[in-house]
């Protein structure tokens, strides 16, 4: 009867005869909620509580009982049970604890994800742009949505990746569920397979409890793998039995996962060049790239600057509370012809920079640090006239720091955590200073 009143409210229920068979149900679903009785033979529903805490599970458990006790309550929560009730229950006063229980769950798995507030504070990712290029990918962005098919996005550093894998996230079914995203080259290769994958207790050394993987924290919604072309060749082939199957194992583990989850990737525009030096598989990139979508640079949607000039402004007044910031005019047509090698992600960075140092609401070229007689059109000065000797000092240590990082990683074949201990720099320092010396640009050569 309680099954058939679950199901009645749209719940997908699985029921057991006991607790043994329902620890056997758990481990082969993914469940969210479970409804035990507290008397069962082989286990009761106390001993099924403290195995499911003792597996690192984060399931909700509430007990039901007709032999309700103070003592077995509070036994039961010092457990980890989430409630417990005594027969008979009131139906309607079980569904306001099933739906309030669900709802706290949400909030735990978010929670553990460090998931950003972007999409909380300001809607769904808002794509700016008049320009034919960004409408066209719009456009794609707009059709893809609603199916299931797995995408690819493809552009330079700072384009903007993520925040269309973002929209694509939050045009489709899948809205309401995570929208989990990993950086494949800011987690070490050692590490990664348990990022993605999870692992079991005792796995390997350190593993103290169970690790939820990412996959599984996506379940039901969409894991979005940002600089896919740095994953472990031997990832990628678990990765594409994952894909495959939709299903995985965690680290250590035997038990078979189900996984209800849609793939987004990134790349730069190089990752065929990946396939042909047999650094990325072949079947792995068209599992991905069921419909690609390359994201154009900013020097090719010049015409979107003014606007997205003007969206920063705004987003940078709200936030340091500087009412009536405005760039100034003079400098907007430099703006427009400057090369952006960055892309948005240098765009932001130089509002930002001037908002904060402008003495007033007016935003110039000395604010955001842009040096007033240079475009993208003709060559620095290369003479010292007029620069001070610490100036011209930190560009030949830039120089020398870019040439020494770029000998290194081509020594390494671009394993980036040997190059960082053999740099004695943190992992994130390295990433940085591939950023902003745009190495990845060498790497195909």
């Amino acid at each position: 009867m309680l099954k058939q009143t679950l199901e009645s409210e749209g719940y997908q229920v699985f029921d057991a005869r006991d607790g043994t068979e329902a620890l056997e149900l758990y481990r082969e679903n993914w469940v969210d909620l479970i409804l035990t009785d507290l008397q069962m033979p082989e286990m009761d529903g106390l001993e099924l509580l403290q195995l499911l805490k003792e597996e690192g599970s984060l399931v909700d458990v509430i007990i039901m009982t007709a032999y309700g006790t103070i003592e077995k309550a509070v036994e039961a929560m010092k457990i980890g049970a989430l409630d417990f009730i005594t027969k008979p229950f009131d139906t309607d006063y079980l569904l306001i604890l099933l739906r309030r229980a669900l709802k706290n769950r949400r909030m735990v798995r978010e929670n553990m994800l460090l998931k950003e507030t972007f999409s909380k504070k300001y809607g769904m990712p808002e794509i700016i742009g008049q320009s034919p290029a960004i409408r066209d990918v719009a456009e794609k962005i707009r059709k893809v949505a609603a199916t299931e098919s797995s995408v690819l996005l493809q552009g330079e550093s700072g384009t903007g990746k993520e925040l269309f894998a973002r929209a694509v996230h939050q045009l489709s079914d899948r809205k309401d569920s995570n929208f989990v995203a990993i950086n494949c080259a800011a987690i070490p290769s050692e590490l990664l397979e348990s990022e993605l994958f999870g692992h079991e207790k005792g796995a390997f050394t350190g593993a103290d409890r169970r690790k939820i993987g990412y996959f599984e924290l996506a379940h039901r919604g969409t894991l979005f793998l940002d600089e896919i072309v740095e994953l472990p060749l031997s990832l990628q082939s678990k990765l594409l039995r994952v894909l495959q199957e939709r299903s995985l194992q965690r680290l250590g583990g035997t038990q078979t996962i189900r996984v209800d989850v849609r793939i987004l990737s990134a790349a730069n525009l190089d990752i065929e060049e990946c396939i042909r030096q047999k650094r990325f598989r072949e079947d792995l990139y068209y599992r991905l790239a069921v419909v690609p979508i390359v994201i154009p640079p900013l020097r090719e949607r010049k015409e979107d600057i003014p606007l997205l000039i003007d969206h920063l402004v705004k987003k940078y007044e709200k936030e340091l509370n500087k009412k009536g910031l405005h760039v100034d005019d003079k400098v907007l047509p430099l703006l427009c012809r400057h090369g952006w090698k960055g892309n948005i992600r240098e765009l932001e960075n130089c509002i930002e920079r001037g908002a904060i140092l402008s003495s007033g609401n007016k935003i110039g070229l000395e604010d955001m640090g842009i040096p007033p007689d240079q475009d993208e059109t003709s060559p620095p000065d290369a003479s010292p006239a007029g620069r001070s000797l610490q100036e011209i000092s930190a560009e030949a240590a830039a120089r020398a720091e870019r040439k020494a990082i770029l000998a290194v990683l081509l020594k390494n074949e671009w394993n980036k955590t040997r190059v960082a201990e053999q740099l004695k720099v943190s992992y994130k320092t390295l990433l940085t200073k591939i950023k902003d010396y745009d190495l990845e640009k060498e790497r195909a050569g």
